[in-house]
């Protein structure tokens, strides 16, 4: 009779003998040497890194299609290029050349017909010692912003303007209390016609200002536009801009400036700006909106331009340069 526990002999499974268990003998030693170091997951079949990989190299091997040779050259033609410092068309150019607006290069269509203004924009440009590029339709194109009507707006010819040298508003208020007479700073809220920026640095010259102050945003900048419409007086007038046009007219009243800002429905009249003979900022509105209400409720006065009733309001560079006059007059009289 087999043993209680049956099995083949004593030392079967469950046996009658009992003792310590035995180890495998060697039998499971190939199952403890491990698999090796585990591979990289590129080298992992149908793991996304390797697949990953293996569309890299198929891309590597690829033959690369040919590119056109002008295309080659709109890339770094655009890159770092603002549309405000670009002047397009063959009238803008010869304007811009013509009013000393300060320029670094001008690009002209190889095998483009020549006529007067493309030869003077030749000679004005050596001139001014601007460097004279040609280039293709395309890299005009391109340059330009592209689009069907790209030919016809630079015409076979675009200047690149120099960007204009903004200073920090500090900077502007430091130079202004530094000058020998009372500081005097023109700060614009909404003005967004670079004509009409223009026209107000040109009376804002004329009259003894010290400086413009612009917002970032809702504001025109100082484009060749500008630059022109200011017959060179921006070469001159520091201007500066801030993100925060409430803010840096509350940090110019800190520094003792008068904030008097012009408004049809102002409080006071113009001729009765006593303030004006002191350290003083000019805030002009946008034409038709006027001030914002919080640079409004910043100002100190807001002055009124007296006028006949048949009239509403006044362009805002013909308002300036009314209000700029009348501060020139009582700084004249000292009065």
């Amino acid at each position: 009779m087999a043993p209680a526990g049956g099995g083949k002999g004593g030392a079967g499974k469950g046996g009658g003998k009992k003792g310590p268990m035995k180890g495998t003998g060697g039998h499971g030693r190939a199952k403890l040497s491990g698999r090796g170091p585990t591979p990289k997951a590129e080298d992992r079949p149908g793991h996304p890194a390797a697949r990953r990989a293996k569309a890299a190299a198929k891309r590597a091997a690829a033959p690369r299609p040919s590119i056109p040779r002008d295309t080659r050259r709109a890339r770094p033609d655009r890159a770092g290029i603002a549309p405000d410092e670009l002047v397009a068309g063959r009238n803008a150019v010869l304007e811009a050349l013509r009013a000393g607006v300060p320029g670094l290069s001008v690009r002209i269509a190889g095998g483009l017909e020549r006529d007067e203004r493309v030869d003077e924009i030749r000679t004005l440009a050596r001139h001014l010692a601007l460097t004279v590029d040609e280039a293709t339709r395309i890299d005009l194109d391109r340059l330009v912003g592209g689009g069907p009507q790209a030919a016809a707006v630079h015409q076979g010819v675009v200047l690149q303007v120099q960007p204009f040298g903004y200073l920090h508003a500090d900077d502007l208020l430091r130079r202004a209390a530094e000058a020998t007479d009372p500081a005097l700073v023109v700060a614009l809220d909404g003005v967004t016609d670079p004509h009409n920026l223009g026209a107000i640095a040109r009376s804002a010259a004329a009259f003894g200002a010290h400086g413009l102050l612009l917002p970032e945003r809702r504001s025109a900048g100082v484009t060749p536009a500008a630059w022109k419409a200011s017959a060179g007086a921006l070469a001159q007038l520091p201007v500066a801009r801030v993100t925060n046009l409430v803010r840096a007219l509350k940090a110019a009243a800190e520094q003792g400036l008068m904030l008097a800002g012009l408004d049809g429905a102002g409080e006071l009249d113009l001729d009765a700006l006593e303030l004006a003979t002191g350290p003083l900022v000019l805030v002009i509105g946008a034409e038709g909106r006027g001030l914002s209400r919080l640079v409004a409720e910043t100002c100190d006065v807001r002055v009124r331009i007296p006028l006949n009733a048949a009239v509403n309001s006044l362009n805002a560079s013909v308002a300036a340069g009314i209000a700029l006059a009348e501060v020139a007059r009582r700084r004249r009289s000292g009065s």
